[in-house]
């Protein structure tokens, strides 16, 4: 398959797939690669421990965030408007 693009001719689908997974991989590689340095300097550091207590805590406070977010399960819709119904009627019995 021809990755490059010829005058006037759009990309088919597959090679605007490809590209995008091309992508995102190459993102990755470099972004890995970023954290793996990241790491190693981060364990020369003298407050290693410190440092790894800190960012354990807020992991779990991020874990937590995102399970409050997504795993919370909203009131069925006939309940909000049963409870809005009740709400007026004891609103107009006052």
């Amino acid at each position: 398959m021809k990755l490059t693009r010829e005058a006037g001719r759009r990309e088919s689908l597959d090679e605007q797939a490809l590209l995008l997974v091309a992508g995102l991989a190459d993102l990755a590689v470099s972004t890995l690669g970023s954290a793996v340095g990241t790491v190693r300097g981060l364990l020369r550091r003298s407050d290693a421990a410190a440092l790894a207590a800190q960012a354990e805590q807020d992991l779990a406070a991020r874990g937590r965030l995102v399970l409050d977010r997504y795993a919370a399960v909203p009131p069925a819709h006939l309940e909000i408007l049963a409870r809005q119904s009740l709400a007026r009627k004891s609103a107009g019995e006052n």
